[in-house]
């Protein structure tokens, strides 16, 4: 049990190995720069929590013992570790390696966050970095259950687990067809929408939601035709002709297919804040803290 294993430090352990290398007290203490009184204190202390003899002494010499020789050879192998491990968290620490979980809007992850990530790689690149897409809601669990260090969402309103800050707002526009009607004007209004069959993301999106509640407000039924998970599968289905969408400007930043045309939504303009959710009470990882801070202070640069 973890209770009964012997106070043994690095010093010891690096004893024993001057001790069997040098078979020498005088040695081992001058490669090690100690006195030889403190030499030989730190091998009895360690042969009493040991409970063996690991060197017989004598006036001439030092016989190291069989059981000194196996605890040689843990001693070398604890330091290689320890030597190791105090490499990686010095790494880790000062953000030379690491992992960083994002969970982000789709609008973000295939807009203005490639840009982000790119950015942060310049300084970092030993940092792994994985992003999970997903719609508000799987955002807000990401963050709860820890499966993301942070996520990128809709903060106008959050659970009381959850902390906001914001980076800066998102406005609505729609997308159409290159050839369709309403491909030509300045801007469109969600009335004009309503007449066309609508590519939607699904009901949990806070995307969806908030065009929903729009129309609603102004007294329109929407046409969802076609219900898809995805922005790119949205933005696709639009170039193919199947319909009109309503999407927040971050998903209009990334690659758009050659047969989509962006028109502002003039009425009603749809904004909405976007920022950085974290789980209340949680510190981040130096990793991800590098990450976030970059995202506090160049979000608004990259857009």
């Amino acid at each position: 049990m973890r209770g009964s294993l012997p106070d043994i430090g690095a010093r010891q352990l690096e004893a024993v190995l001057a001790l069997a290398e040098y078979g020498s007290f005088v040695a081992a203490a001058a490669r090690l720069r100690l006195s030889q009184p403190t030499l030989t204190r730190l091998v009895k202390r360690l042969e009493a929590q040991l409970g063996v003899r690991l060197f017989d002494r004598s006036t001439r010499r030092v016989q190291i013992t069989a059981p000194g020789r196996e605890s040689a050879a843990v001693a070398e192998r604890m330091l290689n570790d320890l030597g190791i491990t105090v490499q990686s968290v010095r790494e880790v620490a000062q953000e030379r390696r690491g992992l960083v979980v994002v969970s982000s809007v789709m609008s973000v992850a295939g807009g203005v966050l490639p840009h982000m990530i790119a950015a942060y790689h310049r300084d970092r690149p030993g940092i792994e970095i994985h992003v999970r897409e997903g719609v508000y809601a799987s955002i807000l669990d990401d963050v709860r259950g820890g499966v993301a260090d942070f996520g990128i969402g809709y903060v106008d309103s959050l659970p009381d687990f959850a902390v906001g800050i914001p980076l800066g707002r998102e406005i609505f526009h729609a997308v159409v067809p290159v050839r369709h009607k309403l491909a030509k004007r300045r801007s469109a209004s969600l009335a004009e929408l309503a007449a066309y069959p609508i590519v939607a993301l699904p009901t949990e999106s806070r995307t969806r939601r908030t065009i929903d509640a729009a129309a609603v407000t102004a007294g329109l039924q929407l046409r969802q035709r076609v219900v898809v998970t995805q922005i790119a599968t949205l933005l696709a289905l639009v170039a193919a002709g199947v319909g009109v969408g309503v999407v927040p400007d971050g998903a209009t930043r990334g690659p758009l297919p050659s047969g989509v045309r962006v028109v502002p939504l003039a009425e009603p303009r749809l904004v909405r804040r976007i920022g950085l959710i974290t789980l209340r009470g949680r510190e981040l990882a130096p990793a991800a803290a590098g990450f976030f801070a970059l995202l506090r202070r160049d979000w608004r640069k990259a857009h």
